[in-house]
């Protein structure tokens, strides 16, 4: 291990949170943590997990995971397809009703599902559920799901994981389930899904198989109060001001600021964590589905979910800057052209990211993992990626020379 190399993460990571506020002494919070071969090689904190109360990052900060929650997410259903408790080819509507005679929204009106939306559709982002988006006919209808949400736990009323799923389930379509790509609700309805199956709450699950044998005893869909001191605040950008101010709302119907327990509990972007909880799921993913003798899934099963289960045309929705080479399938994207993804990197290399900036990235060839955490609205930009990306190849190309 060379130290000296991989320093050069610091001053990058340090100068994007000087370049997003005006006061350098006031930076929010990230940290980053780097895997080989399953051992931790490079490790840093940086800013603070809360500036106004001028706490600094420290080892063991909780984070939002926003949609680093979705591998989570998909283990928890390979689970059960291992157990034989679930097919990816099962009707989404053998498990919610809100699923039964759904309806595609056309320019015409409309018109009947060819066929029901499936596990693999909603593994894989091709059932045509969206995330609230009023810039488009189908999503404005679950954009008006998601106000009344926000309504009626206003009004002090529950609103369950399955409850919500069924709705979403209940909305228009998109379009015919399995013909494109399209970032949605999916892992939520699995949360949904994985309840009904195995009769418990979908946290209460992700304890018993996932958090408990991995030894994840900071991750949970919130804090609870004697742990809060350690809980990032999360910022936006204020481009009046050029300065980093609280955040004081959540979208994707989160509630409560992750600080009381969900009656919702998010499989798309619920979860907290900490850089070592999250860590202990990587290392399961890249020894194959086992961490320190406790088997979580079978390499098999691993190597399947990591794998591009998209065919060309449905891959033609996945139109982001930051998905440029990347297939997608098990809720994650894979590398499938890096010679088009405008970073070092390697084929199969797989993750995903979070809405607050996080991003993950495991890579099989090189047996190499990164781990990024920042609490930022929106992220900080695919740039910044780069940049980290970069330079972690290249210095491990050096370290491997000495």
């Amino acid at each position: 291990m060379n130290q000296k190399i991989l320093r050069r993460l610091d001053p990058a990571i340090e100068s994007t949170l000087i370049s997003n506020s005006s006061n350098p002494d006031g930076n929010v919070g990230a940290a980053i943590c780097i895997l080989e071969h399953g051992k931790e090689i490079y490790r840093n904190e940086y800013g603070y997990a809360d500036k106004e109360k001028k706490v600094p990052m420290k080892p063991d900060a909780i984070f939002r995971c926003y949609s680093m929650t979705k591998p989570i997410t998909s283990a928890a259903v390979m689970i059960l397809v291992e157990r034989g408790n679930l097919s990816l080819s099962d009707p989404v509507s053998s498990y919610l009703p809100g699923f039964q005679n759904q309806k595609v929204y056309t320019p015409d009106g409309l018109v009947p599902v060819e066929r029901d939306v499936t596990i693999q559709d909603l593994m894989t982002m091709t059932a045509g559920v969206c995330y609230p988006d009023a810039s488009f006919p189908a999503g404005n209808y679950m954009e008006q799901v998601q106000q009344e949400y926000y309504r009626e736990i206003q009004e002090g009323k529950t609103i369950t994981t399955y409850e919500l799923a069924n709705r979403v389930g209940a909305q228009p379509l998109a379009f015919q389930p399995g013909t494109r790509w399209l970032y949605s609700f999916c892992a939520d309805v699995l949360g949904a899904v994985i309840e009904v199956i195995s009769g418990k709450r979908y946290s209460e699950f992700l304890q018993d198989e996932l958090f408990h044998p991995l030894g994840m005893t900071d991750t949970d869909f919130y804090v609870p109060s004697e742990k809060q001191d350690r809980f990032m605040q999360f910022y936006q950008y204020m481009p009046e001001t050029k300065t980093m101010d609280p955040c004081t709302w959540q979208h994707l119907c989160l509630s409560h600021m992750h600080l009381q327990k969900p009656d919702f509990e998010s499989g798309g972007a619920g979860l907290v964590s900490t850089l070592d909880d999250y860590a202990k799921f990587v290392k399961m993913m890249m020894n194959g589905g086992t961490y320190h003798g406790v088997r979580i899934l079978g390499q098999k099963t691993v190597k399947s979910m990591t794998k591009n289960q998209l065919s060309e045309s449905q891959r033609a929705g996945m139109d982001w800057t930051e998905l440029k080479g990347y297939g997608y399938g098990s809720l994650m994207r894979q590398m499938i052209h890096p010679e088009i993804a405008e970073s070092l990197g390697s084929k199969g290399e797989y993750g995903w990211d979070g809405w607050l900036g996080s991003y993950l990235s495991i890579d099989p060839v090189e047996d190499l993992a990164i781990i990024y955490v920042i609490q930022k609205c929106g992220g900080n930009g695919y740039r910044d990626i780069q940049v980290i990306r970069n330079i972690v190849y290249s210095a491990l190309e050096e370290i491997r020379e000495k």
